[in-house]
């Protein structure tokens, strides 16, 4: 076992099962959150959940017994849970946070744990770090005694909550039903979802047939391959989806991934809609229709088409490094009408500091139904009263540790121009952004959830704006050979 085993993300601690993801370091992970959550409340409680992934109920039964060793009451939940409903019960409940077994989006050879504290969104990293700290000491413990932590086998029974009826009734206050469902013949919207056999599957499609609304829904068996794909709603992982949308004569087509907290959207051709192009028209659609007079928030990632909407109607934005903990804050302060992240992540005023998928997709599916207008048609109106066009686009480097660090070292330089363009503002939130003087931008960064150099780019077109990618990468390359392109 490494000497500190347990490395907590943009959201939680993800590794390989049974490569660094081990039963062994699930307990030193667990048994540190305990000690964590010990040392703010004598007689703490905490929700156990877990997704639909390989492993994920021995692994969350093996935290229930960890956390009762330490003196930690466990709710185990009752089936494979959602991030968004696993954040609501924890506000519901009023406890002290939830341990969550699942790694969201990655492919299936990940597993992961989401730890979330009692305002229901993710750790702050001040509580990560003292996490990390007592699991590195507890690693080291366990490695010279080697009995430091409860056998899996323990027969021991545990309080068990189904999340699901309150969190669904929590949607029904949040979304209007009724629009989605339609009250004559020229009403409502015919729908499509895809579970990408995550736990969306009960959830999104129960919340929709409560209302009368009934969805055509796909992939929603458990299958912890996730189609050899993974349940990340890329575009490429959506194309049964778009099949769907097809033969069922669809007017959108919506995806949840592996927890539900991140959304996919495709238009009624089949044709996937950027997230960032969905937090714009969402963004402007609240605000027409709840009455919030409110900005919005976005981490440096994101669209400023959110910037282009709050400027229209008078309003700021806040904007945040990558991790929707940021923006959490936010939400729980009422500061923001909706906040958002690029990659799919949204949550909006009055309800949870997490990213919620599921409430996604139902409001994609009102806004349709109220709009009466396709969402390429919806767009482009959205582009003509902003006044210019935004396409925003993200690359994925896979790279050797030694090009990445040669990369982050350039990329602590100073810059009055870049790939022949003059630099007008720089920007380090998170990684290196640089704005050019005709509102193009260019951002990258480490990821935090994989081992991967993102690039992110925005241009009025789609052609400029892959041209910035291009030449990002290039210079990247460059950059690793020591070039001073």
């Amino acid at each position: 076992m490494a000497a500190s085993p347990i490395k907590f993300g943009t959201s939680g601690w993800r590794g390989i099962i049974a490569d660094d993801f081990t039963f062994a370091n699930v307990r030193v992970a667990v048994a540190a959150i305990a000690q964590h959550v010990c040392s703010r409340n004598a007689k703490p409680a905490l929700l156990v959940a877990h997704d639909t992934r390989f492993f994920s109920e021995e692994f969350a039964r093996t935290a229930a017994l960890v956390l009762a060793e330490h003196g930690v009451r466990v709710l185990l939940s009752a089936g494979a849970t959602p991030t968004p409903a696993a954040a609501y019960e924890i506000r519901r409940s009023k406890i002290d946070g939830a341990i969550n077994f699942t790694a969201s989006h990655n492919p299936a050879e990940y597993h992961g744990l989401k730890f979330s504290g009692v305002d229901g969104g993710p750790a702050l990293p001040e509580v990560t770090r003292d996490i990390e700290s007592r699991a590195a000491k507890l690693a080291s413990r366990a490695r010279s005694n080697g009995t430091a932590f409860p056998s899996p086998h323990d027969s021991r029974e545990f309080e068990q909550i189904d999340p699901r009826p309150a969190y669904l009734h929590r949607l029904g206050e949040l979304v209007c039903f009724d629009v989605i469902r339609g009250t004559d013949r020229a009403g409502g919207v015919r729908l499509a979802y895809d579970a990408l056999h995550g736990c969306g599957a009960g959830y999104f499609d129960r919340a929709l047939a409560e209302h009368g609304v009934v969805a055509h829904t796909i992939r929603a068996a458990r299958d912890v391959l996730f189609d050899g794909s993974g349940p990340d709603v890329s575009e490429a992982n959506l194309a049964p989806l778009a099949k769907a949308i097809a033969e069922q004569k669809a007017q959108v087509g919506l995806a949840t991934d592996g927890d539900a907290d991140r959304f996919g959207v495709m238009d009624d051709a089949g044709r996937y809609v950027s997230p960032n192009h969905i937090l714009g028209l969402l963004y402007d659609y609240l605000l027409e229709t709840r009455g919030w007079q409110l900005g919005a928030a976005r981490s440096v990632a994101t669209s400023h088409l959110i910037d282009a909407v709050a400027k229209l109607r008078g309003f700021t934005v806040h904007e945040t490094p990558v991790g929707f903990k940021y923006i959490g804050q936010l939400i729980l302060q009422g500061a923001i009408a909706l906040g958002g992240e690029e990659s799919a992540g949204l949550s909006i005023h009055g309800h949870l500091p997490e990213k919620d998928g599921i409430l996604a997709c139902l409001l994609v599916a009102e806004m349709m139904a109220a709009r009466r207008a396709s969402l390429d048609e919806q767009l482009r109106e959205l582009f003509r009263r902003v006044g210019r066009e935004y396409w925003p686009l993200r690359s994925n480097l896979r790279l050797p540790d030694e090009v990445k660090a040669r990369a982050v070292e350039r990329m602590g330089g100073d810059f009055s121009t870049f790939l022949g363009r003059r630099v007008v503002s720089t920007n380090r939130t998170d990684g290196l952004q640089l704005a050019f003087d005709d509102g193009a931008w260019i951002l990258m960064r480490l990821s935090g959830t994989e081992p991967l150099l993102r690039i992110y780019t925005e241009a009025a077109t789609r052609e400029e704006s892959a041209r910035l990618a291009d030449g990002a990468r290039e210079w990247v390359f460059a950059a690793a050979k020591g070039s001073k392109a």
